[in-house]
């Protein structure tokens, strides 16, 4: 897929089909295949090798130009699953642009003077991953930020608090029966997904010093496509993956980044417990905590 080249409209070449050149070529054979015709003959082949060597150097530099233009890595793409989570992200930038690709709208802009991408993926890891692709294989960002809200899995860690991720698993992903770790992809080494350091020290960083009253913690964040409910859910993705918090993106996410070699990081604000109360806890707290990972995440890109 292809991103939008405005400033290359003079490059575009239009392709000649195949079918149209043979027909061309049989023409002047059978039509000119005289003698008195010979000079005539040459004449025309020597126009469609011109033809065909245009169409060839119009694709190429397309092509080139394509491969310089997705290979901003200044730009950074930022995702969250709900408007709540990047509303504050899309009011604060400037100089913006939507497009919408996949049911989702995709705002370039400038953020704190910096490139970004700022898009709502929906609910879930199928989204979260086309989302995550399409920012790094369509937009050219190199650099993934995923922020919003999660359900806390360590007693330590309040509402309000910030987590950091220091990597990332699929806690829904079982092929035990065949022989294969909780969270692991089957026929693959793929199961635990590292952040970015250097993303990860700018987020530790960025709430100490924007938000010094909110406590941040780094670990494992865990997704899944489940709403963690109960106890007996919440502790079972504590024995088998140890994790700090639940949602329901990250995973994928980082996923996609590890498969194109691109840099993230999730940043996660606790909305609730995951322990029977969250449903009070997350129609109370979710929209705060929201705003405050985003404001996190805004003073973040304004230092790096």
């Amino acid at each position: 897929m292809y991103r939008r080249q405005k400033s290359t409209k003079s490059l575009r070449a239009v392709p000649v089909p195949a079918g149209l050149l043979t027909v061309m070529q049989f023409y002047v054979i059978i039509v000119y295949d005289k003698p008195e015709f010979d000079e005539r003959r040459i004449n025309l082949k020597k126009v469609l090798l011109a033809v065909l060597a245009t169409s060839a150097l119009g694709i190429a530099i397309k092509r080139c130009v394509h491969r310089s233009l997705v290979s901003d890595k200044d730009t950074i793409g930022i995702i969250g699953a709900m408007d709540s989570e990047i509303d504050t992200l899309k009011q604060a930038a400037k100089q913006k642009s939507a497009t919408n690709i996949a049911g989702m709208e995709f705002v370039e802009g400038k953020l704190r003077g910096r490139s970004v991408v700022i898009v709502k993926c929906g609910v879930g890891k199928v989204n979260a991953g086309i989302c995550a692709d399409l920012l790094i294989n369509h937009f050219g960002c190199g650099r993934v930020i995923n922020t919003g809200v999660a359900g806390s899995l360590n007693n330590d860690i309040d509402i309000g608090d910030i987590v950091v991720s220091v990597d990332a698993v699929q806690h829904d992903l079982d092929a035990t029966a065949l022989g294969f770790e909780k969270g692991q992809i089957p026929f693959t080494d793929m199961r635990i997904y590292t952040a970015d350091k250097s993303l990860r020290q700018a987020a530790v960083r960025a709430v100490k010093e924007s938000a010094p009253e909110i406590n941040v913690f780094e670990g494992r964040i865990c997704s899944g496509d489940q709403f963690i409910s109960t106890p007996e859910q919440k502790e079972k993705i504590i024995a088998d993956f140890n994790g700090m918090c639940c949602e329901m993106e990250g995973g994928a996410i980082a996923q996609a980044c590890c498969l194109s070699n691109t840099p993230f990081v999730i940043i996660r604000a606790i909305s609730d417990k995951s322990d029977g109360s969250q449903h009070i806890e997350f129609e109370t707290f979710q929209a705060e905590a929201a705003r405050n990972c985003a404001n996190i995440v805004e003073y973040m890109i304004e230092k790096m």
